[in-house]
């Protein structure tokens, strides 16, 4: 396992934050029932589409609003600090097996997110409210970060594996 560095550029984006966890489950409470009535009168695979697109759109936009709120520009570095919010409240079990300037890998051998979303009965669409927010939000935030991950907690796999690496050109689209 690898240190990690600390960098008070980070710290500044994370000032007033809810950790993560909190937040999804106000917004999966909120979300729920204009799902539900979008499966009603458009049909699930409609609205999963819809509620795709518009969770990756939120994802970008979270991500450039954390990197407008890093004094002194994004990394890689600053980016492994913002996982704070993420894990805050017991919220993942990690373990990291690297973090340099260039690599941030990680498996999550708990997911809480997964837990709560089972919880309120919404585990069939816990993929779109959380997982798929991961590798777009990484590319908001700076778009020579991107995500590798072959499976996931949430879809029933053991761990995550979240495998970021920063380029040094942009790699990702911001849609």
């Amino acid at each position: 396992m690898t240190d990690r560095k600390e960098s008070p550029n980070s710290r500044a984006a994370m000032e007033g934050e809810i950790g993560i966890l909190a937040r999804r489950g106000i917004e999966a409470g909120i979300i729920a029932p204009i799902y539900e009535e979008m499966c009603r009168q458009i049909g699930e695979a409609q609205a999963r589409s819809i509620l795709d697109t518009a969770i990756r759109q939120a994802a970008i936009k979270a991500g450039q609003d954390f990197a407008a709120k890093t004094p002194g520009g994004t990394s890689l570095r600053t980016f492994q600090e913002l996982q704070d919010l993420w894990t805050q409240d017991d919220a993942l079990v990690i373990e990291v097996t690297k973090a340099t300037d260039e690599e941030f890998h990680y498996n999550v051998k708990r997911c809480r997110y997964a837990e709560t979303y089972r919880e309120m009965g919404l585990g069939h669409i816990g993929h779109l409210l959380s997982c798929n927010r991961d590798g777009v939000f990484c590319v908001g935030y700076d778009p020579r970060i991107t995500l590798e991950r072959s499976q996931t907690v949430m879809e029933g796999a053991s761990h995550c594996d979240f495998r970021y690496r920063f380029h040094e050109t942009p790699q990702g689209h911001v849609e």
